[in-house]
């Protein structure tokens, strides 16, 4: 059986409390008790008086997690004095689990469902599941479920149709019930008009959501179907779900959107719509504000198609990427934005975690210089491969913005992409190869202390010296593609960056060089198998032409400054 040791899943449940930072507090302990769990974001907000949370881990230590939130939740929240702008029915309103890494939506399935009946029996609160964990296909839909909020559930639970999935249908007065299901990455995001219209705002929600809004005759009524069901007419955008709502914090009406498929619906077409919706119907977009996480796919996707629209490089740093999504969006009009805190993939970094390229310049060289043997020459040897695609890079994009060379940005924004998809696998492989090192250091300790543990030992080492091969193999491969880079930069590139690209080719030569050393060394007593000897080949002949790429491009560089 699959333990899922390895396995990482994301909650995020929605619990109808956003004003008593102590009760918030009370819930997420609970989630904070659990060993394995990391709480990654508390996202209150006092209009809604709802708090979305976020925390990951092993499944099954997200399940307990979740568990005692949500119990917590049923003590400390009272659903008899609860009111709020969003629509709810229980003390924890959704709690919906998305596979990460390591397991399957099946799979998830089944930990929700394990989740769903606990809470359901041991709780004591009735539970219905959604989405991919559904019973049945009317129940996926968590609006459905939701219907008739928690005014309507003592009415509703004891409807057949109703019954919940766990627990028993009674109406639980103080908690309400709870929705539990598996789900993909969900972006829920708020997009800000100028306006405190909830039926303006209500009019460009109904535009874009997938589902759309009723037919109606020319006199105003609801046209219907065959069998005395209102008709509907599809709104602009696919997995999307809206509405709108006045924030009396903020003094505004918002569109409330839940981003179920951010490939189908890209949140940057997302917000044009919604800004070109609002211009037909005599309002602007003022801004945005993203509640709980956004993946960086998002983030950088947005940034590289409001650098388009500008006519722009795309091939500008991950950092740069996300500053103009921020901006484009209007992320930070309501309040600060901040991305380490914002973006998923930077809150599950480790802070603990130490990296050669987070040190500055002057810790990498004084880490270098130690008595250790490691970062050593094939960290060093990456950095260079780096330095030499970063200048191509900045080339590219200057010179996708020089004067006159207009028609030409989409040409070097190509080129400045290559670019930082070779600065992102090389910074990679600065840290790679020290860990590459202390894999055959960790082999060399192992016990020997009889014939056994001597064969581990000895296939341990083999292995880990095969992979200390293969880091500096592929360095070299990376260094050696940054050539084209360097030259199509110093032969087509603004001229008054020839020495640059020039220079970029002189730190490719020696990253190709240094791994080279790297591959020889390492490979020096191990048997030749197959792809051992084709690395060692492919070394030699990169190894070569580098010399002959290097000293091309320094004489055109050169010849460009005659």
């Amino acid at each position: 059986m699959k333990d899922f040791k390895n396995a990482i899943i994301e909650c995020v449940p929605n619990f109808s409390e956003g004003r008593n930072m102590d009760i918030i507090k009370q819930i997420t302990d609970e989630i904070e008790k659990v060993e394995g769990v990391r709480l990654l974001d508390v996202d209150p907000g006092k209009a809604t008086n709802r708090t979305v949370v976020t925390f990951v881990g092993n499944p099954h230590d997200v399940v307990e997690a979740a568990f005692q939130a949500i119990k917590k939740a049923g003590e400390v929240i009272d659903m008899r004095n609860h009111t709020g702008e969003h629509p709810r029915m229980g003390a924890t309103d959704v709690c919906p689990l998305i596979p990460v890494s390591g397991i399957t939506m099946e799979e998830t399935v089944e930990f929700a469902k394990i989740l769903a009946k606990r809470v359901g029996e041991d709780a004591g609160i009735p539970t219905y599941l959604y989405e991919y964990a559904a019973s049945a296909d009317y129940r996926r839909n968590l609006a459905d479920i939701r219907s008739g909020e928690y005014e309507g559930l003592a009415g509703k639970i004891v409807k057949p149709e109703w019954k919940p999935d766990y627990g028993a249908a009674q109406f639980n007065e103080r908690s309400g019930a709870t929705v539990i299901g598996a789900r993909d990455f969900l972006i829920a995001y708020n997009i800000n008009l100028n306006t405190t219209s909830t039926r303006r705002a209500n009019a460009v929600a109904f535009d874009i959501r997938e589902k759309g809004r009723q037919k109606k005759d020319e006199k105003g009524k609801v046209v219907k179907d065959a069998h005395g069901e209102p008709v509907w007419e599809p709104g602009l955008l696919k997995n999307v779900k809206a509405i709108g709502w006045f924030i009396e914090e903020y003094g505004i009406a918002q569109i409330s959107v839940n981003l179920t498929n951010m490939h189908t619906t890209p949140l940057h077409i997302l917000f044009n719509t919604v800004c070109e919706r609002a211009t037909v119907r005599g309002m602007r977009v003022t801004g945005s504000e993203l509640v709980g996480l956004v993946p960086l796919e998002a983030m950088l996707e947005a940034g590289k198609y409001f650098l388009r629209r500008q006519q722009r490089s795309t091939g500008v740093g991950e950092a740069e990427l996300v500053r103009i999504a921020i901006k484009s969006l209007g992320l930070d009009e309501l309040g600060p934005f901040d991305p380490k805190k914002k973006i998923i993939e930077y809150r599950l970094q480790e802070s603990s975690a130490k990296k050669l390229v987070d040190f500055s310049l002057t810790r990498f060289a004084l880490e270098t210089s130690g008595e250790t043997p490691a970062p050593g020459g094939g960290s060093i040897a990456a950095y260079c491969g780096v330095l030499g695609a970063a200048l191509g890079t900045m080339v590219a994009n200057l010179s996708s913005h020089k004067k006159g060379w207009d028609d030409r940005w989409e040409e070097f924004s190509e080129w400045a992409e290559k670019g930082q998809q070779l600065i992102k696998e090389m910074l990679y492989l600065v840290d790679e190869d020290t860990n590459a090192y202390n894999k055959i250091m960790a082999a060399f300790g192992m016990p020997k202390s009889n014939d056994a543990e001597k064969v581990a030992r000895k296939a341990a080492i083999d292995e880990a010296t095969v992979y200390a091969i293969k880091i500096p193999f592929r360095t070299m491969e990376l260094a050696f593609e940054s050539f084209n880079l360097s030259k199509a930069m110093v032969i087509h590139g603004n001229p008054n960056c020839a020495s640059d690209a020039g220079v970029g080719a002189l730190c490719a030569r020696a990253a190709v060089k240094g791994t080279y050393l790297n591959v020889k060394t390492n490979a020096k007593g191990l048997p030749e198998t197959a792809e051992l000897k084709h690395i060692l080949e492919r070394s030699e002949e990169m190894s070569a032409a580098a010399d002959k790429l290097e000293q091309e491009i320094f004489e055109i560089a050169v010849s460009k400054m005659k």
